[in-house]
């Protein structure tokens, strides 16, 4: 936080309009020592603080520039412009945001959650070496985080910090016990009790159900995809010819059986192969399929969203977000399209 008491003694005093010869006479100190004050090179003395405030008529939060809600909205904005820049894949300029973001507001947990994760190497694929590396700092953070902060997505990151540095270290039996004790089972998640908090035959049942099919959808798709790139054999035509099939077969059922929300999994699909066939130097020609078959699906995506709220509604949670997501654009231009028709 930048302490702003000369520029606001200067305010104050001009409001007031008084010289500061006059501040230097009610305080008892020299004209100097004021002028100082005003252009920032010194301090007022602690004991002159609240003579200062009562003074002018102000709180001493006020006098020394501590705007609460201020510093509220400058921080949301940093962690805005770092996830832009995440999602823009400008990783360093997003690095070295957080990290000022981090030597300013050193103790918002929001920012000190978003350092560590960033310096972290994010969830997945983690260097053992650099968790090592910060391992006083990122446990250091994790405490002040259990220790204080109530927001239960940023303490259970906290917990699985430390379970990584654990692993990091080879006591893996131990990082896994944090999971089995600190994190909730599949049936125990804020999802599915939200779904049974309903009666099966009301509307609120039915839209958190169909939440939960289409997230559980993309979760398990995911994994499927994971295992066709990390766990099978072959090289990348031969596994992206793997997703092509896998794609035809959902399409198929969804047509045969009017599923229509499996046009989320055929859509994943293309954005799991793409994303793998860019890790793993698959050919252009296979990326300008994929593109191809992403943009169709997104069509399709948007098309059934058009028709069915929570769809929409779903498409609104996971992509929109997301500034370089394709369906994301798509969907807010036909969003607008829309609008100006009506």
């Amino acid at each position: 936080m930048n302490i702003r008491i000369g520029e606001n003694i200067k305010r104050l005093r001009k409001n007031k309009n008084i010289t500061q010869e006059q501040i230097a006479e009610i305080l008892g100190v020299s004209v100097t020592a004021v002028s100082k004050w005003e252009r920032g090179e010194t301090y007022p003395d602690i004991t002159l603080l609240f003579p200062l405030a009562h003074y002018f008529g102000v709180s001493l939060d006020e006098l020394m520039g501590y705007n609460e809600e201020k510093i509220r909205e400058d921080i949301e904005a940093l962690l805005d412009e770092y996830r832009a820049l995440s999602c823009k894949r400008e990783f360093q300029k997003a690095r070295e945001l957080i990290i000022k973001a981090y030597k300013e507001y050193p103790n918002d947990y929001k920012v000190m959650h978003n350092y560590m994760w960033n310096l972290g190497g994010d969830y997945a694929d983690n260097d053992p070496a650099v968790l090592i590396e910060h391992k006083e700092e990122f446990l250091a953070i994790c405490n002040k985080i259990l220790d204080g902060c109530t927001n239960e997505n940023i303490r259970f990151d906290a917990w699985n910090m430390r379970a990584k540095i654990l692993h990091a270290e080879g006591k893996t039996d131990e990082a896994l016990k944090i999971y089995r004790t600190k994190f909730p089972a599949w049936y125990q998640t804020w999802e599915q009790k939200s779904e049974q908090l309903f009666a099966k035959d009301t509307p609120e049942f039915r839209r958190q159900l169909l939440l939960n099919l289409y997230e559980l959808s993309f979760f398990a798709i995911d994994k499927k995809m994971k295992e066709i790139w990390f766990c099978g054999e072959g090289t990348t035509e031969e596994k992206s010819r793997q997703g092509l099939a896998l794609l035809d077969i959902i399409a198929e059922a969804r047509e045969k059986s009017g599923a229509k929300e499996l046009i989320f999994v055929e859509y994943h699909i293309c954005n799991c192969q793409l994303n793998e066939l860019r890790r793993f130097g698959g050919s252009e020609a296979e990326k300008v399929l994929w593109r191809e078959k992403r943009k169709e699906k997104g069509s399709l995506c948007i098309d059934f969203a058009q028709t069915e709220p929570v769809a929409d509604e779903y498409i609104k949670k996971m992509y929109s977000g997301i500034e370089t997501e394709p369906l994301a654009a798509e969907y807010n231009k036909k969003i607008t399209l829309k609008a100006r028709k009506q």
